[in-house]
Order: C-alpha cells, then sequence, then structure tokens
C-alpha cells in the first residue's frame, strides 16, 4: 500500500531519545547522533547509571546537551514519563529510538517442561517495550509541526529462525511488522518508521556498534526524509 507521506527534513536543533544508551549499539548512536547535532536523552536501567553518565559526559564534550535517565521501558507510566521530562528539558522529541533489548536462550521444548517465563521477559522488553516508545514518541511527535523519525530494534532473527532462541526471533519479527503498519499510520502527521536489523553485533553479542550508528545517523538525517517503513537489514 503506498504511503501518502507529509514527512519533512529537519531543521533547527534536534532532539532524540535513545533507550538501552548505556553501553555497545545504544552509546555508539547516541555518540553519533550527538555528533550529528542531536541533544540527547539516553535511557537505560538504574542498574546502569554509572555507564549513562559517562555517556552523557562525552556527549556533552561534543558540544551537545545531554541528560540521562533511567525508566523501565516494559512500564508504560514509565514509558511516558521518559519523553514528557525529554520535552520538559530538551524542548522537543524528533527522533526516537527504541533500541532497548534483550535476549535469552530457551527452547520451545523446554517452555513445554516448565514455564513461559524466559519468553514473557524477552517478549516485555523486545514487543511491549518498543510498541510503548512508538506510542508516546508518536503521540509527542503528532503535537509538532516538524513531525519526526521513529526506530525499532529489529535483528536478522526477525527474519530467520535460531534454534533456542525463538522468542527473541519471535519479538524480531514483530518488530518488523510494528514498523510497517506504523509507518502507514503515522505518516500523516509527518512521522517516519523505521528499523534497523543488525546481524551478530560486538555488544558484545560480531561486527561493530558504530556500524549500526552509521545507519541510524542515515536514517535520522535530512537525506532520508523520504524513507519510512522498511527494516534495513545487514
Amino acid at each position: 500500500m503506498p504511503v501518502q507521506a507529509s514527512i519533512t527534513p529537519f531543521s533547527g536543533t534536534r532532539v532524540a531519545i535513545v533507550t538501552g544508551g548505556a553501553q555497545g549499539i545504544g552509546k555508539a548512536m547516541a555518540l553519533r547522533l550527538a555528533s550529528d547535532g542531536f541533544d540527547i536523552c539516553v535511557d537505560d536501567l538504574a542498574s546502569s547509571a554509572g555507564l549513562l553518565d559517562d555517556v552523557v559526559s562525552e556527549i556533552q564534550q561534543l558540544g551537545r546537551k545531554a541528560m540521562a535517565l533511567s525508566y523501565d521501558v516494559t512500564k508504560e507510566n514509565e514509558v511516558k514519563k521518559l519523553v514528557e521530562e525529554t520535552v520538559a528539558e530538551l524542548g522537543s522529541l524528533d527522533l526516537m529510538v527504541a533500541n532497548a533489548g534483550i535476549i535469552r536462550q530457551q527452547s520451545i521444548m523446554e517452555v513445554l517442561s516448565a514455564n513461559i517465563g524466559e519468553w514473557e521477559s524477552v517478549w516485555a522488553v523486545n514487543i511491549r517495550g518498543v510498541v510503548l516508545c512508538y506510542k508516546y514518541a508518536a503521540i509527542q511527535m503528532s503535537k509538532q509541526s516538524s513531525g519526526g523519525r521513529i526506530l525499532g530494534a529489529s535483528s536478522v532473527g526477525g527474519l530467520q529462525g535460531f534454534a533456542g532462541y525463538g522468542a527473541y526471533c519471535a519479538s524480531k519479527a514483530a518488530v518488523r511488522s510494528l514498523t510497517q503498519t506504523a509507518s502507514l499510520e503515522l505518516s500523516k502527521y509527518g512521522i517516519s518508521v523505521n528499523a534497523y536489523a543488525p546481524g551478530i553485533i560486538e555488544s558484545p553479542m560480531i561486527g561493530q556498534p558504530e556500524q549500526v550508528a552509521n545507519l541510524v545517523s542515515y536514517l535520522a538525517s535530512p537525506e532520508s526524509y523520504f524513507i519510512t517503513g522498511q527494516t534495513i537489514s545487514f
């Protein structure tokens, strides 16, 4: 289905939220976006507070404003606060990077003989967390004349199953479908929605986090304003 897009390039000061931003891919993305001119809110769990402070310091050294929050993306009221506090402090929300995610190994047979708890914990972060980030980013961006960009974390596991990782693969496939649907529904508000789907990346999960950051940098750039509904695998 074609998208009737009213998406326009960014102009002026830009603000981004990066969830799961304390280390690995999230940190690399936050630093790259800061070097591209974004003011940044990095979010991660409270147990990563020290790492978050380090990321904020590095962003500030690049000459950008930065803040750190420790909200849980699986909790709706906390994601709402994440967006509200970012806008209150930094002025707007132009880019949401729903990067937070987890991976657990548990076979389908193990689920049959035990319980589905490990699967539910993966789905809570990788699906519910992404849905909530998309939701509250879209609410804010739809109020802005400039619209915005939303990016979600998928994976090659969303295209191909891997034995022992059913929950993870299913969650990443869901992000791909969610992204396609959201792009169709949100383009009329000037919001583009895309996802990135890396293979094995040193986080410490082979590849470099900076490679993902380079793609996110492009998808957040004025040059990519016409791209929406895509999940880019690499």
